[in-house]
């Protein structure tokens, strides 16, 4: 019954228009047939798990992903299995030996840069999938590009040298999810356009204050936030002020304040 009524409308469009010294382009029942589809696509919904600290359960629909899997296998249960693994970087608070060997992953692929998969005993190093910056790959129909995450500052250089580490931006239909790693608001990070979600750090020394983080993400307007990774030498970072200096700057931009360190309350 649509068909017909919209074909009806098409028609009268037709007739009314026909004095008129310009042409009215064919529309055919493919055209509306692709349009119907096209209006009924729907896009998976990515869930954000948080597990602790920079450590979460990643859902994507049908795809599970686990990010930089630390505490143990206890700290997944009951969560799906992972479909893939992504590492960031060598330190314990992003790759751990004892919690990948503990999660039995079998076959499911680990993507890390080069310098984990040196890090990591043979058992563990032969699973490794070596993604390093500028790279891209798919993995269960996720597309990643591993992208840099690096200190700016002099006195912080250290920590994270520049193309050690990756930071990952996934795009599955038309989505775009960015994951900050342990990076300071560089250039790479500033630049990046069309992020639906993003992941970003906020924790001294190690990677940058709440301002600056805020500042990026102003920038780069992603249309949803989570501060994670905000615990540093003096404590916790001030990711209330983050919200705040984001909206002031983006009212657009919607922060997610989420519980990343659930081992606080017990």
């Amino acid at each position: 019954m649509k068909r017909i009524l919209l074909f009806a409308m098409l028609a009268g469009s037709l007739l009314s228009c026909k004095n008129e010294n310009r042409e009215i382009p064919a529309v055919t029942g493919e055209d509306v047939l692709e349009g119907e589809t096209a209006a009924a696509t729907d896009t998976a919904q990515i869930d954000i798990n948080p597990i602790s600290h920079a450590t979460a359960v990643i859902n994507w629909g049908e795809t599970t992903i686990y990010l930089d899997p630390v505490g143990g296998a206890e700290a997944f249960a009951g969560m799906d299995e992972a479909d893939f693994v992504l590492v960031t970087d060598i330190h314990g608070d992003h790759m751990s030996a004892e919690t990948l060997a503990a999660l039995n992953l079998g076959d499911t692929p680990v993507i890390a840069p080069q310098a984990v998969k040196d890090e990591l005993p043979d058992s563990l190093a032969t699973k490794i999938k070596v993604m390093n910056n500028g790279e891209n790959i798919s993995q269960n129909g996720i597309a990643i590009e591993a992208i840099p995450m690096y200190n700016l500052r002099e006195e912080a250089k250290q920590f994270h040298p520049k193309g050690r580490g990756n930071g990952y931006v996934l795009e599955k239909d038309g989505q775009r999810l960015y994951i900050a790693g342990d990076t300071e608001d560089i250039p790479e990070m500033r630049k990046l356009e069309n992020i639906d979600l993003a992941l970003v750090p906020m924790n001294l020394p190690y990677t940058m204050p709440v301002d600056a983080a805020a500042d990026a993400v102003i920038e780069f307007a992603p249309e949803k936030v989570y501060p994670y990774h905000f615990r540093g030498q003096d404590g916790k970072a001030d990711v209330d002020k983050f919200k705040q200096l984001v909206n002031q700057g983006n009212s657009e931009v919607e922060v997610v304040l989420a519980n990343w360190y659930p081992e606080d309350e017990s």
